[in-house]
């Protein structure tokens, strides 16, 4: 499917089988508690309505959910393998993180320090900002608590979900 208009997106997830609503949120994040909770809640009259009730649908993600979520992102700098439509977002989001040499050195000493520290991909809503801005937040993370992180992951991970919703809505 490939809609020509937010009006002909929200018709078609509308319409669509349960299964088949839920596969079209998931790109947006591999969550499927969050998908299942907006696929009940159709229709939605407009592309706001149904970004407004994303941004609350299962509010609080499990450790395990976000772990699952994740296993499908590259890490932050790296180009995201795949033809699939969370590939193509995931490059089009990290389309503006600078891919000179100093920066993805940075970026890889980061990533790597992150993961022995926390066990997980760094994820952070590229989109917007500047290697530089991602840098700092990745050094400033490294200092939370793994409780505090999980939060922050949570967080981040539902701003990119909101924003590829957000770009199925934008043709």
């Amino acid at each position: 499917m490939h809609p020509q208009s937010s009006q002909d997106f929200l018709a078609a997830f509308n319409a669509a089988s349960f299964e088949e609503a839920q596969a079209l949120l998931k790109p947006c994040v591999d969550i499927p508690r969050w998908a299942s909770e907006i696929s009940f809640a159709r229709p939605f009259a407009t592309p706001a309505e149904l970004l407004s009730f994303a941004e609350l649908a299962a509010p609080d993600w499990t450790e395990a959910e976000i772990d699952g979520a994740l296993a499908h992102h590259p890490r932050i700098g790296e180009k995201a393998a795949g033809s699939g439509s969370e590939a193509r977002m995931s490059r089009s989001e990290q389309a503006g993180v600078s891919t000179a040499a100093d920066v993805q050195e940075r970026l890889l000493a980061g990533n790597r320090a992150y993961e022995e520290r926390f066990g997980r991909v760094f994820l952070i809503r590229a989109a917007g900002r500047s290697a530089e801005e991602i840098l700092a937040a990745l050094s400033e993370r490294l200092d939370n608590t793994a409780e505090d992180e999980l939060e922050v992951t949570a967080s981040q991970l539902r701003e990119i979900a909101i924003l590829r919703l957000e770009g199925l809505l934008t043709p």
